[in-house]
């Protein structure tokens, strides 16, 4: 610690979090700030909160489109492979979430720029509103053929969207982490249900282990397999916005249980052979969709796999809406200057979903995730560049807003490697090798544009005159009391506003203050 500058007013510190703070995060969860370590959730809240993300049908889906694309055997080899893959990468991205307490959107910051970070939380946002679409419409489509098969569709939609608002308001610590807690062990129980009534009624065999491929592809059906599922990359942006929940003790649990091994092979892997085993037992001749699927496990299991259907999505779908109203409140706050609660978001977030599913949005959500998914990979791809390059950071990513240029090497870097790896999936020629693996071509180039952008044009750091974290004796344990909206945060947030006589500010009262913003310009370039 070093001795407060004479030309600056004193920081109001305090040792404890303010009441206000953890009032207010009982919605809001952080969602604008660093979660402090005090605020951290216990090993198995957090574990039972994300593990709501292992119960959607997406992924039996996605096993099945996999396994009659490339054969199973290809399948079951890219799901492994997968699982590995899925598993290292959480691993870093969790604990550097724990470490740094940051959301996706904060992080993003640091390697797109003040201006260029919002591409993550829009990206972020559209895709989880997508994945609520489809996982919602599965419930609708469900009850539908359930109880009234000539009813309008458009009604059990909107059931669908009402009933999952009042679930996500209260957010991970409050309430999310105990209802999917209560729900698993009904999912686990419906999966195990489903798989004997199937072998009970059409015959046990290993049939669906021997589905073949129907053309040779120009990369091996294993490499092809991977790809598919690099197409659902989401998962590692999903980690970072909860694990940053995490206690740094539990970070070995939490990068291998929680968010790793073992989470990946339970939901790519388990989920995945029960899918393709039930709808090649069922429907053995049917190409995977959506409806297919209902259709099978309600054939087999009547209600109670209507009642899997209904638990398994609402499980999903309380992270989809967590997720898309957080992002959603990002985006508005950065690009559109709105200081709404993270409720009226979740609202808009409903609103959404449901308008998306009046258009038929599952006649083309799987090219739309295919754009994103593209997106998301050069995303990854360049935040674990920087962390490889920057291992040194004393704190961590730099996230404050006075700290970072607008513009920053990867919102280019991610711009060019989407757009290269859009322009190979849509116009490429159908079953070329490199349009089969765009997601590992994107990935590549996004790291490299990165990695060279950054050499060429510096750490893309704002020069400062003053900073509060080399004015406290813990960054961590202290707290600063904001000038702006009289809230006292943890010292690793805070930042000097020289447009208010170098008071301290939080990092969300700082985002998006034109005033601010230009003062700290101004500073910067005297200092130059």
């Amino acid at each position: 610690m070093t001795a407060p500058q004479t030309d600056t007013p004193p920081l109001e510190i305090s040792h404890e979090d303010d009441p206000r703070v953890i009032k207010e995060a009982v919605t809001e969860d952080y969602s604008r700030h660093v979660v402090p370590q005090t605020a951290r959730s216990g090993r198995w809240s957090l574990a039972m909160a994300w593990w709501a993300l292992f119960s959607a049908m997406f992924w039996l889906y996605v096993a099945v489109s996999t396994a009659q694309a490339v054969g199973s055997r290809n399948a079951i080899v890219g799901m492994v492979l997968t699982v590995l893959i899925y598993g290292t990468i959480n691993m870093i991205l969790t604990r550097q979430a724990i470490n740094n307490g940051l959301t996706v959107a904060l992080l993003s910051r640091r390697v797109f720029g003040n201006v260029g970070s919002v591409i993550a939380p829009l990206l972020f946002a559209a895709t989880a509103i997508y994945y609520a679409v489809f996982e919602g419409s599965i419930i609708a489509l469900a009850l539908q053929k359930y109880f009234a098969p000539s009813s309008d569709i458009r009604l059990w939609y909107l059931l669908v969207v009402v009933y999952a608002l009042p679930l996500v308001i209260g957010g991970v610590q409050a309430w999310l982490d105990k209802l999917n807690g209560v729900l698993l062990p009904f999912y686990v129980a419906g999966l195990i249900f489903i798989v004997v009534a199937a072998g009970h009624k059409h015959g046990y065999s290993n049939d669906f282990l021997s589905i073949p491929a129907p053309f040779e592809a120009s990369v091996p059906g294993w490499l092809w397999a991977v790809c598919i599922y690099m197409g659902v990359w989401i998962m590692m942006m999903f980690t970072v916005d909860y694990a940053r929940f995490g206690k740094p003790s539990d970070a070995v649990f939490h990068g291998t249980v929680t968010f790793g091994y073992v989470f990946y092979a339970a939901t790519f892997l388990v989920n995945g052979l029960i899918g393709i085993f039930v709808l090649n037992t069922v429907y053995p001749n049917l190409a995977a969709t959506e409806a297919g699927l209902v259709d099978a496990i309600l054939e087999v299991s009547g209600f109670v796999g209507l009642l899997v259907v209904i638990v398994s999505q609402t499980r999903i779908n309380t992270a989809n809406y967590y997720l898309a109203s957080g992002n959603l409140e990002s985006f508005g706050l950065r690009f559109l200057r709105l200081r709404w609660p993270r409720l009226a978001w979740v609202v808009i977030a409903g609103v959404l979903v449901y308008l998306f599913m009046l258009t038929d949005v599952l006649s083309y959500l799987l090219r739309a995730l295919a754009w994103q998914g593209v997106a998301v990979v050069a995303w990854v791809a360049i935040v674990l560049t920087h962390l490889a390059m920057n291992r040194g950071e004393k704190y961590g990513p730099e996230f404050r807003p006075g700290r970072v240029k607008a513009v920053l090497p990867g919102a280019w870097a991610a711009l060019v490697a989407t757009a290269v790896g859009i322009g190979l999936t849509e116009f490429g020629t159908a079953g070329a090798w490199y349009v089969l693996t765009a997601p590992i071509i994107t990935f590549v180039l996004a790291a490299a544009l990165y990695a060279v952008g950054v050499q060429l044009s510096g750490d893309g750091l704002v020069k400062r005159r003053f900073d509060p974290r080399d004015e406290v004796a813990s960054v961590w344990g202290d707290r600063v009391r904001c000038h702006v909206c009289d809230r006292s945060y943890t010292a690793i947030e805070m930042d000097r506003d020289p447009s208010a006589g170098q008071q301290a500010i939080c990092a969300a009262c700082a985002e998006g203050n034109g005033d601010y913003l230009a003062a700290v310009h101004a500073e910067s370039k005297s200092l130059a």
